[in-house]
């Protein structure tokens, strides 16, 4: 994986083996200065949704229901119990339609579910549960790039008359040579050696607007009667770009292709929540407020600086993201997804470092989001091309959800077992502490923490849905932030492993502080006057409601 330290930004595409992202040279870059040392004003209030965690699933590696080795969606269906339990609100799916990828991106049909999945019947019938449960439901999309098996590909090539002529972006006049995607790619393998020729889809053609606005509105209401209880509530958008690829040949897409679609969207059910992945993952993702009509992105810049357990870094971006977040947007905060190592392995499986970064994922604003086997510190790191021009160079991030002590068992969508080396090496091992089924007996577990956790945020609104005011201090190792709705709830942290103690002065609050509840910790903090002052067992949490 390309590393963005020091606030590099660089491109990424998941199926291009990461050697080749890191040969780029970094692209140019979206920067934003913020003084954090001795600031204290407030970051705008979101206007989150109120206790929403988010659940990013990997449904080919969760749980398998007919024992074909496939993780499916009646097996997702089946274990909306496991995630209530957990505590999550929302599931984000990756994509749902044929592909010949694992991963299911380069669509073979946009608007058939992958057979490997199951039918169309039960993803409906999962919606409507996960509606019943007055849980979320989002789905991933990506439609700018297609294979040489999809219909626009198959009805337009070397067919100039054909009703897609103009659907995909060719670079001549027989419609014989399809533009390239990302690097110029003109081809890609996968693990099990499909290989299939790819291209872009011309964002610009009306016609492929339409089809493409009319796909998307068939998951927002599949029966058309206006209800969306079978519907999805958002979309992810992957990949999302104003100049696709930085090639110059679709340019100003935020104006023309995407702030169109979702305002059409929007018409359909103004509920939805559409969240961009940005391409750059180094921007702070402001300009798809502003341009793309967006409502949420995803704070990258604030996991790298979780994963550095550098307080300073840490502030820096969270002051900057929440308080430039325009009112009524968000950033979905994450520590791990599908394109990234696992925390786990950022940390080399530290358990103590796991729980701080799960209690920063969890506590410090915005719309968390865990990625599935995050909260049972599973691991894993890209292959970066050890497998040679291949998807399955990311497998690792993307193995099977692990249930059972055995790692074997109803269930297990071992989907990749015996395929090549890379499952000679998986991560997947018995008996080595990392499953449900061992954690959810051991009440010191990673995953008896997240509930925990999940559990307090849920408890209290500052920490569920209230704005973030970075909060200084005197000690270099304590991160401290206060959380406020109606309440105030400060949260500090000790980012080291050594014992630390550490003084906060309240006094810029402009109230008079009368005292506090303790909500999380084991060692009493003092109040004197305004001044806190507590001492920290290494890699431990504080968390205090102010009166």
């Amino acid at each position: 994986m390309c590393r963005r330290e020091k606030y590099c930004s660089y491109i990424y595409l998941k199926i291009v083996p990461h050697t080749l992202c890191n040969m780029l040279l970094p692209l140019k870059r979206f920067v934003w200065f913020v003084s954090l040392l001795g600031s204290f004003s407030f970051a705008k209030a979101q206007n989150t949704s109120k206790g929403e965690i988010i659940y990013h699933v990997f449904q080919r590696s969760f749980y398998d229901s007919n024992g074909d080795g496939q993780g499916d969606l009646n097996g997702l269906r089946q274990k909306l119990d496991y995630l209530q339990e957990l505590g999550v609100t929302s599931i984000l799916l990756l994509p749902l339609y044929e592909s010949v990828y694992y991963h299911n991106y380069f669509a073979v049909d946009f608007q058939k579910i992958d057979p490997e999945f199951g039918t169309m019947e039960d993803y409906l019938n999962l919606v409507r549960e996960v509606h019943r449960r007055g849980m979320r439901i989002y789905m991933d999309m990506e439609t700018q790039y297609v294979t040489e098996d999809q219909l626009w590909w198959k009805e337009s090539y070397a067919h100039r008359k054909s009703k897609y002529s103009d659907y995909i972006l060719y670079n001549d006049s027989a419609n014989t040579k399809p533009e390239s995607i990302i690097f110029n790619l003109t081809e890609l393998p996968g693990y099990d050696g499909t290989r299939r020729k790819v291209g872009t889809a011309n964002l610009y053609s009306k016609n492929f607007q339409e089809d493409n606005f009319q796909l998307f509105k068939y998951f927002v209401d599949p029966n058309n009667d206006g209800r969306f209880d079978d519907g999805v509530d958002g979309f992810r958008l992957d990949h999302m770009m104003d100049d696709l690829d930085f090639k110059g040949k679709l340019t100003h897409l935020f104006a023309n292709f995407w702030a169109p679609l979702v305002t059409n969207l929007k018409q359909i059910n103004p509920k939805l929540s559409i969240v961009a992945e940005q391409a750059v993952w180094g921007s702070f993702g402001f300009e798809y407020f502003e341009r793309g009509n967006v409502d949420r992105v995803f704070a990258f810049r604030l996991r790298d600086a979780i994963a550095s357990f550098d307080k300073n870094k840490i502030a820096a971006v969270a002051d900057t993201i929440f308080s430039l977040t325009p009112k009524n947007k968000q950033q979905v905060v994450f520590i791990e997804n599908h394109d990234m190592e696992r925390f786990a392995s950022a940390v080399n499986k530290n358990l103590a470092k796991e729980k701080i970064g799960a209690a920063i994922n969890l506590l410090i604003g915005g719309i968390p989001s865990i990625y599935y086997g995050q909260e049972l510190g599973m691991f894993g790191k890209s292959a970066l091309g050890k497998f040679g021009m291949t998807d399955a160079n990311d497998i690792p991030l993307r193995e099977a959800f692990e249930w059972y002590k055995t790692d074997n068992g109803k269930g297990m969508a071992l989907w990749y077992r015996n395929t090549g080396p890379w499952w000679d090496s998986t991560n997947v091992k018995p008996n080595d502490g990392i499953s449900l089924e061992e954690e959810r007996k051991d009440p010191n577990s990673l995953f008896n923490f997240y509930k925990k956790v999940i559990r307090l945020r849920e408890s209290n609104a500052a920490l569920s849905s209230g704005s973030y005011q970075t909060l200084p201090n005197n000690n270099g190792k304590v991160l401290s932030f206060l959380r406020r709705e109606k309440n105030t709830v400060c949260v500090i942290i000790n980012l080291s492993d050594q014992m630390q103690k550490v003084v906060l002065n309240l006094s810029r609050l402009n109230v008079k502080v009368k005292g506090f509840a303790q909500l999380w910790g084991k060692n009493l903090a003092k109040l004197s006057g305004n001044n806190i002052s507590v001492s920290l067992p290494g890699f431990s949490m504080q968390v205090l409601e102010i009166r």
